[in-house]
């Protein structure tokens, strides 16, 4: 088996913690009622097509028109986002950076919007530590997509069979599997670590 030449991390929920509930708890704090909302009007579904580099105020306009009696709400989505990142987790940003330091090639590939993403690399340098980030926003193209792979191969020169995936989605997972990659799914750190050194990459 080819060894492990590129490491590729996700962000959310790998590097940072996301929970778009946090951003809703003062705004709604019936959580039944807080609940309902996320589920049938600010969905991951909806919210996944920013991530595709669908623009905010169509986003907004869209959900607008289906429920204007929550128009406040809806806007404070994008307006209360960085209440939704709760923390990093520091546990699997260690080990990213010391892969970074022990000289293993590492950079990152993820489904965000493009402006969510600058605030979050503001807040949280890390996210600026590898060689480069592939972000769906920036491209109109989504995990687990085979293209957004292929995508970050060529940009940064991977060879697919050498390149090791680590993200929290098993469809994610699956997804780089199926582009010819090896993939893990994040669980927590001490598991990474443990399949990290299990593939031959000590941290």
């Amino acid at each position: 088996m080819t060894s492990v030449k590129h490491i590729v991390f996700d962000i959310g929920q790998v590097l940072i913690h996301y929970d778009p509930d946090a951003a809703f708890r003062s705004l709604i704090p019936d959580a039944e009622e807080r609940k309902w909302f996320l589920d049938n009007v600010c969905t991951s579904a909806w919210n996944i097509e920013q991530d595709r580099g669908r623009k905010w105020s169509d986003a907004e306009a869209l959900l607008i028109a289906d429920f204007p009696d929550r128009e406040h709400h809806i806007r404070a989505f994008r307006q209360n986002w960085h209440q939704m990142i709760t923390h990093s987790i520091d546990g699997s940003v260690e080990i990213m950076r010391k892969l970074i330091a022990d000289g293993h090639d590492v950079t990152m590939l993820t489904n965000f919007a493009s402006d969510t993403l600058r605030e979050a690399r503001e807040r949280f340098p890390f996210l600026t530590e590898s060689r480069g980030v592939t972000v769906s926003g920036d491209i109109g193209l989504i995990k687990p997509d085979k293209a957004i792979y292929d995508h970050h191969v060529e940009i940064f020169d991977l060879e697919p069979s050498a390149t090791l995936f680590i993200d929290d989605s098993a469809k994610n997972v699956a997804g780089a599997k199926a582009a010819g990659w090896r993939s893990v799914q994040f669980v927590d750190s001490a598991t990474l670590k443990a399949d990290l050194n299990n593939l031959g990459v000590r941290v």
